[in-house]
């Protein structure tokens, strides 16, 4: 567990550097995150049946929202 823990201290780190912050609510972080949401949404729909489809538009808008400008 000790990499486990040196790898998320890294990672929350990484993710609080200023010019990452930048880039992760850039014009083009919001276009690549929109395809990417979009993408993962639709497979999980087709797979699902949209039995969940509701649930699952809810958590690509939650996640859009945490990436990008938008």
């Amino acid at each position: 567990m000790a990499g486990f823990d040196d790898i998320t201290k890294k990672a929350q780190a990484f993710l609080n550097d200023d010019k990452v912050k930048d880039a992760l609510k850039s014009e083009k972080a919001e276009d690549i995150s929109d395809k990417v949401l979009d993408g993962v949404a639709d497979a999980v729909n087709k797979v699902t049946g949209k039995k969940f489809e509701s649930q699952v538009d809810g958590a690509r808008d939650t996640a859009d929202k945490a990436v990008g400008n938008e």
